[in-house]
């Protein structure tokens, strides 16, 4: 099937009407807060979002409650996807997506569909704020271990870390060793890395687009790094990816 007049046409529209789409970082931010466990975030996050929700989002049907409910099909995939990513088991991650997806599916209403995204949300928020209590020792590490992961497009160092937790550097660092296995830079990379992976799995985010989520300058660097870290550039791993699936 050619999409292609397809396509012109709607970015037409779209140009038109002055439509502009969610920028990905906002949204993946979006999508890690859920994962981080920050529940009073979520619940803020999603009022403003509730308020106007198709503003910066594609219009997935021209039924309104088949809209939304595509658009929380997308979110509970992204969602429980990131928190298998975090530490929650693999199972109950998408068993608790698909609840929430067919408790959708029975909606007549389109405001429905959206209590229930909200819902969702604080849901899988609570289940990884809990199991992050019991993954992580210390306050200091687990604080730092959510910074991380709301800044992955930012540069987060062992400095600025031990600071935000009024410790030294050296007694923070000995810390974060201890309890994680690899230093702040490691588990950085490994962070930006495994998410990365996930993006180029369960998304169709362009690779330049998930380099600049990520905090890498160009592509070039970004594939470099990923190279290094798993043998394959970022655009053989989601052929692979597509393949297995």
């Amino acid at each position: 099937m050619d999409t292609n007049r397809d396509l012109n046409y709607r970015l037409f529209i779209q140009k038109e009407t002055n439509f502009i789409r969610t920028d990905i970082r906002t949204e993946y931010d979006r999508y890690t807060t859920v994962s981080s466990g920050d529940v009073e975030k979520v619940r803020e996050n999603f009022k403003k979002a509730k308020a106007n929700f198709g503003e910066g989002k594609g219009v997935l049907s021209d039924d309104p409650v088949r809209n939304n409910i595509y658009h929380l099909v997308v979110c509970a995939a992204m969602i429980s996807r990131l928190c298998i990513n975090a530490g929650m088991e693999h199972d109950v991650a998408y068993t608790l997506g698909d609840i929430y997806v067919k408790r959708a599916d029975k909606c007549t209403k389109a405001e429905d569909v959206l209590d229930i995204m909200e819902e969702m949300q604080i849901d899988f928020a609570t289940r990884m704020k809990e199991l992050r209590k019991v993954n992580a020792i210390s306050l200091h590490v687990r604080r730092a271990i959510d910074y991380i992961y709301d800044h992955l497009h930012e540069p987060v160092t062992l400095k600025e870390l031990a600071e935000r937790e009024k410790l030294s550097t050296s007694y923070f660092s000995k810390l974060f060793v201890k309890e994680t296995g690899c230093t702040v830079k490691e588990y950085t990379m490994q962070a930006k890395i495994s998410t990365a992976k996930n993006m180029l799995k369960f998304s169709d985010f362009p690779i330049l687009d998930i380099s600049l989520a990520l905090g890498f300058c160009t592509q070039s660097a970004f594939t470099a790094v990923f190279r290094k870290h798993t043998g394959i550039t970022p655009a053989k791993y989601r052929d692979m990816s597509v393949i297995d699936s």
